[in-house]
């Protein structure tokens, strides 16, 4: 009976070895980089570092937009207060005198009426900071 016992255990301990093997090999071939799913699982790693990135980037632009815009709307509703301002004091003018009620501008005779040219040099400062 103990040598029933003994070839059991024996053959089992040998299943067992061989299904370690099989299990081993296995996951050599799955856990491969150049082929199967270790390479997949390489790629897809780099993929999602490269994506982080780009994200990291966009988001940066985003918030430099933001702060941008927002600086800008500050700015138009600080102008848009001052337009207000104005557009309610010219409210306050008073109005306009009609067409005939105004003084007529009397045009030179042709004798005093002479073409009168200016020349005049810019100081060489300005030219000098225009090159």
């Amino acid at each position: 009976m103990d040598l029933i016992a003994d070839i059991l255990l024996v053959a089992g301990s040998f299943g067992a070895a061989v299904y370690c093997y099989v299990l081993a090999t296995r996951l050599k071939r799955f856990t491969t980089l150049e082929s199967g799913m270790g390479g997949a699982i390489a790629v897809l790693s780099a993929q999602v570092d490269d994506m982080t990135v780009a994200l990291e980037k966009a988001r940066s632009a985003a918030n430099g937009s933001a702060e941008s815009l927002e600086a800008l709307t500050a700015r138009g509703e600080a102008v848009a207060r001052k337009l207000e301002l104005l557009v309610a004091s010219l409210h306050d003018l008073p109005e306009p005198k009609p067409a005939a009620a105004r003084p007529q501008p009397v045009e030179p005779q042709e004798e005093e009426r002479r073409m009168r040219f200016v020349r005049r040099r810019s100081p060489r400062e300005t030219m000098e900071a225009a090159e």
